[in-house]
């Protein structure tokens, strides 16, 4: 479906065409038209606490002539990507997710992670099928359900019990536009959707997990 390049500190997944893309990403939020995703890798030190992080991303996105994407910050290690694609009735479902839990978070509560190391759980989904902006909402919702249940089985134990995602998660779903106004459990897209951010977060997470055991168990 999509076509994912490497090039570190880079991640692009393009979409193929142009595409509505609904996500709260740094750049370009909200509900968008764009062709592309993008990842920059980031470490603690290229962001400082009196940086505007907005605009220093933007004259980074410049310079890679990458104005028109919808774009995320990562701190992990853009190598570590992974990705999954499932196919129901037709319809098709590739996500692309970096998947760090050193912020992990369990809903309805805060970890104080002041002077520490954060991570992120960044999603980009491409759908085949054409949504209103009513279905690409319930496509949103699936996509974080899943992202949440892939952090919970995924074992990662806080203090208030097991972690639901990080503090900074963010999810990019880009669809077709069209006709079709549902996306939920219920129906294929859900599903695929559902089966594809699964598996690629799930991945990702155990992936993290086996590597930072003492954090895993904080």
């Amino acid at each position: 479906m999509g076509a994912i390049s490497l090039e570190r500190p880079w991640i692009e997944f393009g979409l193929g065409e142009e595409m509505q893309v609904l996500s709260w990403a740094v750049n370009r939020p909200g509900l968008v038209t764009a062709s592309r995703i993008l990842w920059r890798e980031v470490r603690n030190s290229d962001l400082p606490p009196d940086l505007d992080v907005t605009e220093w991303f933007a004259g980074e996105l410049a310079q890679r002539g990458g104005d028109d994407a919808v774009a995320f910050l990562t701190s992990r290690d853009v190598r570590r990507y992974c990705e999954a694609e499932a196919t129901v009735e037709g319809i098709s479902a590739h996500a692309v997710a970096t998947v760090g839990l050193s912020n992990a978070e369990r809903i309805g509560s805060r970890m104080d992670y002041a002077s520490r190391n954060w991570g992120t759980i960044n999603i980009a989904v491409r759908l085949s099928q054409g949504l209103t902006h009513a279905g690409l909402i319930e496509a949103m919702s699936i996509a974080v359900q899943a992202r949440t249940a892939a952090v919970m089985e995924a074992g990662i134990t806080l203090p208030a019990g097991a972690a639901t995602g990080t503090g900074t998660d963010c999810v990019a779903v880009a669809a077709p536009a069209g006709p079709n106004a549902y996306a939920g459990l219920h129906t294929a897209t859900g599903e695929a959707i559902g089966r594809a951010v699964y598996q690629a977060v799930h991945i990702g997470a155990l992936e993290w997990k086996s590597t930072n055991r003492r954090a895993a168990h904080a």
